[in-house]
């Protein structure tokens, strides 16, 4: 009996160790987890970090290039209204002096009729 007895004690005793030794595995385990997962945490916020700042640099950027378009595509809207104003101005002229030439002709025709009608009456 005294054997039973020492082989139950040591088997306790191994027992207990067994158990010991996995709770320290599994303790250790997770602190291994866990320290992993903060480096990736810090590694995934450096990244989102990165792309903002990236972001908002081309964001400026293109806020930038559309404030240059702007100005160009003004510069381009006054020349055009500039161009369009001396080319009616041109066609004012043009068009001034056709009626004044019509109107000479027709000054021309209206005295060579009176004149006949003179030379008629006359007769």
């Amino acid at each position: 009996m005294k054997l039973k007895l020492s082989l139950a004690t040591v088997l306790l005793a191994l027992a207990a160790f067994a158990s010991a030794q996995v709770a320290d595995d599994v303790k250790k385990t997770a602190e291994d987890t866990g320290h992993e997962t903060k480096k990736v945490a810090k590694k995934a916020a450096h990244g989102t970090k990165k792309a903002a700042e990236k972001t908002g640099e081309a964001t400026e950027h293109a806020a930038k290039k559309t404030g240059e378009a702007a100005h160009k595509t003004g510069e381009a809207t006054e020349d055009a209204a500039k161009k369009t104003g001396e080319a009616t101005e041109g066609a004012a002229k043009k068009t001034g002096h056709i009626v004044k030439k019509g109107a000479k002709k027709t000054e021309a025709g209206v005295k060579k009729g009176a004149e006949k009608t003179e030379d008629t009456v006359k007769k």
